[in-house]
C-alpha cells in the first residue's frame, strides 16, 4: 500500500508537535511526506501526491485543509484513482476528524495507523461518507466539503478568528463560545449585529421552503459537530443533512436544547419555522457570505448555491 502524508505546518500546530510528527516519519522511510507552509504550495503537494498513485492519504491540518484536498482530489481530475483520506486532529479546527473518533494526540494517531497499515488491519478503521459538492452559479466556483453554514454561521466563524489568538483556541475552544453566545441572543430574541437574520431563497429537493429570512441554515453529511451537536433530525435516503431556523421560528428558547441533539419538539416543524431533510439536492439564493469548512466565502449579490453529494470517500479513523 502506498502511503502518504500532507503535513500543512500553518494549521494551527505548534512546532514541538510538527518536530514530533516529523520524527515518527523518519522511522516509515516507505511513506511519502510533503510539507507544506503555504496555501499556494497545497495543489502542487496534492500533484505530486496524485503522480505518486497513492492509495491513502494521510492529511495532517485543520478542518480547511481537508476540505482544499477534497476538492483538488474530486474536482481537478489529476487523480486517476480516489485514495482513502486519514485526516488527523493536526489543525485549528477538526470536526471530521472528531467525527471519525480520530485520536485527540495525532502523532500517536499516525503511528497506529501506520502500524496497522503495515500489518493489514485497516479494514476497521474504514468509514464511508458522502462528501457535499457546492457549486456556485455567479462566481463560477466547485467547492467540495464535510460542512457548509450560511449568514450568521459565516459571520460567527469570522468573529471567532478575530477575537481568539491564532491557534487551537480558535478550534473547538473559541467556536464553542461564540456558538454559545448566538444561541443565547437567538433565544432571546436578538435581531441585531451579527444574528441579524439573512434573506435566503430555499429549495429543497425542489420544493420552496416558505420562510424568506433566516437565522441559520447548515448543511452536512458528518455524523456529528464540534461539541458532539448533531442539529439534523431528517429521515429521508439523501445525502444532503440540511437544517433551517426563519427568524420568526416559534418558541426558539424552547426549541434550541433539542434541535442542538437533533430530537427537537413536537412544535419543532417548518409551518413553526424550523425544518430539517436528508435532501438529494438544495439550492440556495442568497446575498449573504458562506464558510465551507471555516473557509469563508465573501459576499455576492444574488449568488445562487447548489449543494448535493456525488461522491462518497472512504475516511480512515488515525
Amino acid at each position: 500500500m502506498r502511503i502518504a502524508v500532507l503535513n500543512n505546518l500553518r494549521a494551527g500546530k505548534n512546532q514541538a508537535e510538527v518536530s514530533r510528527v516529523l520524527s515518527l516519519l523518519r522511522s516509515y522511510p516507505d511513506v511519502l511526506h510533503i510539507e507544506t507552509d503555504h496555501a499556494h504550495a497545497l495543489p502542487e503537494a496534492l500533484a505530486e501526491i496524485a503522480r505518486q498513485n497513492v492509495n491513502l492519504l494521510v492529511v495532517n491540518g485543520g478542518d480547511g485543509t481537508l476540505q482544499f484536498a477534497l476538492t483538488e482530489i474530486l474536482s481537478t481530475g489529476e487523480f486517476e484513482r480516489i485514495p482513502m483520506i486519514a485526516p488527523l486532529r493536526g489543525g485549528r479546527t477538526n470536526m471530521t476528524a472528531l467525527d471519525l473518533h480520530a485520536r485527540r494526540n495525532p502523532v500517536k494517531g499516525l503511528r497506529d495507523l501506520l502500524e496497522d497499515a503495515r500489518a493489514g488491519r485497516l479494514a476497521e478503521r474504514m468509514v464511508q461518507r458522502p462528501v457535499l459538492r457546492l457549486e456556485t452559479l455567479k462566481s463560477h466556483q466547485l467547492q467540495y466539503g464535510m460542512f457548509f453554514g450560511a449568514g450568521v454561521i459565516h459571520r460567527a466563524v469570522a468573529l471567532t478568528q478575530r477575537i481568539f489568538p491564532k491557534g487551537k483556541s480558535q478550534g473547538v475552544f473559541g467556536a464553542g463560545l461564540v456558538t454559545a453566545s448566538l444561541l443565547s441572543r437567538l433565544a432571546m430574541r436578538d435581531n441585531k449585529g451579527i444574528v441579524t437574520p439573512d434573506k435566503i431563497g430555499i429549495l429543497v429537493d425542489g420544493e420552496m421552503v416558505p420562510n424568506g429570512e433566516f437565522h441559520l441554515v447548515i448543511s452536512s453529511s458528518l455524523e456529528r459537530l464540534f461539541l458532539r451537536m448533531n442539529p439534523f433530525w431528517g429521515r429521508e435516503n439523501g445525502g444532503v443533512r440540511f437544517t433551517y431556523m426563519a427568524s420568526d421560528a416559534l418558541n426558539m428558547r424552547r426549541a434550541i436544547p433539542g434541535i442542538l441533539r437533533g430530537k427537537p419538539k413536537d412544535f419543532v416543524r417548518p409551518e413553526n419555522g424550523y425544518g430539517s431533510a436528508n435532501a438529494e439536492k438544495v439550492e440556495l439564493r442568497l446575498d449573504c457570505g458562506f464558510t465551507i469548512d471555516g473557509e469563508s466565502f465573501d459576499p455576492i449579490p444574488d449568488e445562487v448555491v447548489t449543494i448535493t453529494t456525488d461522491r462518497r470517500i472512504t475516511f480512515v479513523r488515525a
